[in-house]
This record gives C-alpha cells, sequence and structure tokens, in this order.
C-alpha cells in the first residue's frame, strides 16, 4: 500500500451512522470490517517501517552507544504524521475500496 497516497482526514471526525450501515444493512457488520482492514493496515505499516528502519541499521556490541541517523529519524516522523489505521480503512469503506462478504451462516440440524 502506498501510504503517500492516502487521502483519509489526519484527525478523527464524526460519521454519520447511517453512511456507515448503508453498504451491510448492518452498523456492527460495518465496524467489524472497518476494524479488520485497520489490523491489517496497522500489521502493513508497521512492517513496512521496520523494513525500512533496518536499511540504516548500526549494529554494536556495546550497549551505551547509541547512533541517531538523521535517516531513520525522517522516515520515522514521516509514519507518525500518517493517518492512523482506523481511520485509513474507515476512508477506504466510506469510498466502498473495500470488498467483504457475508459468511454462509450454518442452521441448527435436527438430529431425529
Amino acid at each position: 500500500m502506498d501510504f503517500k497516497k492516502v487521502t483519509a482526514p489526519l484527525t478523527t471526525t464524526t460519521q454519520d451512522f447511517t453512511q456507515l450501515d448503508k453498504e451491510t444493512g448492518n452498523i456492527y457488520e460495518s465496524v467489524r470490517i472497518i476494524a479488520k482492514r485497520a489490523n491489517k493496515i496497522s500489521q502493513d505499516m508497521k512492517q513496512e517501517l521496520n523494513r525500512k528502519l533496518e536499511e540504516f541499521a548500526y549494529y554494536t556490541d556495546n550497549l551505551e552507544e547509541v547512533f541517531e541517523n538523521r535517516e531513520q529519524i525522517e522516515i520515522s516522523k514521516f509514519y507518525e504524521r500518517l493517518p492512523k489505521p482506523a481511520l485509513i480503512a474507515l476512508q477506504e469503506f466510506l469510498d466502498t475500496k473495500l470488498y467483504h462478504r457475508k459468511g454462509a451462516v450454518e442452521s441448527p440440524q435436527n438430529e431425529n
């Protein structure tokens, strides 16, 4: 995911819940879908950040020496300024960019 092209707001805004349950018909189902996507975005962001910071890693045997790399600081600041994963997932949901489907509900079978 290209986090530079995210159009989600940086701050939390009040949402009209009729917009949230329009697609699923159930506000709780919509929130569940958004939460699952937010967890996936959070994992992706963390992996990408760790991968980028690993490029600048400097390993030493001495724990007292701490090296601050300007590139690492800039990368970290970029990720801190991004919208939170829940806001990104909410924006994707409102823009109908998320694919979701209802799972099959199994009915209890009579054991007669």
